[in-house]
């Protein structure tokens, strides 16, 4: 059984304890995200990183992508509110990202590999919308007991998502670790 996370508790996604363990734009700042990157927030949420995002990258693409309806209305009220006009919300299917291939040049992934069925698969997707010589950085949950989170046996060791990327040609850049809770990993795809 995946632990997947309730829509209904969407308000856990920006709070105090969030902000304090991952700022957005110092977060996105250390996983090298810069002025110019096509962005693609797979599992946006309520585009907690997706809205900083898109003002860091200037007039290209961010694409907030999710499953659920409701955390892209939310992504769609925030931006408006922001006075963000270069997002583009997509409600994808899990193994289906809607977006062409080879077309974002920086994808973000937070807290969303431990809530797939077919890892590979997914991941095969996503290296499908990524740019040769492009970024994709995955923030998780430590393998290891913390007070919130997902359970222990539902969490994604860093080395085992390095492993599948490398498998799919793309090469470790950097690690990094955001307090005890999280850690951050920026892989890049092969040209």
């Amino acid at each position: 059984m995946i632990h997947k996370f309730n829509p209904i508790n969407k308000n856990k996604l920006d709070n105090e304890w969030r902000r304090e363990n991952l700022p957005p734009v110092e977060t996105l700042e250390k996983l090298g995200l810069k002025a110019g990157d096509i962005f693609a927030d797979i599992g946006c949420g309520i585009g907690y990183f997706t809205i900083p995002a898109a003002q860091m990258i200037g007039d290209n693409s961010a694409y907030a992508l999710d499953t659920s309806p409701e955390m892209l209305a939310e992504v769609e009220l925030r931006s408006k509110a922001a006075g963000v006009k270069n997002i583009e919300t997509l409600k994808t299917a899990e193994l289906d990202l809607l977006i062409p291939d080879e077309s974002v040049s920086f994808g973000l992934m937070v807290n969303v590999i431990h809530e797939i069925v077919d890892k590979n698969q997914f991941l095969e997707e996503i290296s499908r919308i990524i740019k040769p010589g492009g970024k994709l950085a995955v923030i998780d949950w430590e393998k290891a007991e913390t007070e919130m989170g997902p359970p222990i046996d539902h969490r994604i060791a860093k080395e085992d998502v390095v492993s599948m990327l490398e498998e799919l040609g793309f090469y470790w850049q950097q690690t990094l670790s955001f307090t005890e809770n999280f850690y951050g990993l920026v892989l890049v795809k092969n040209s």
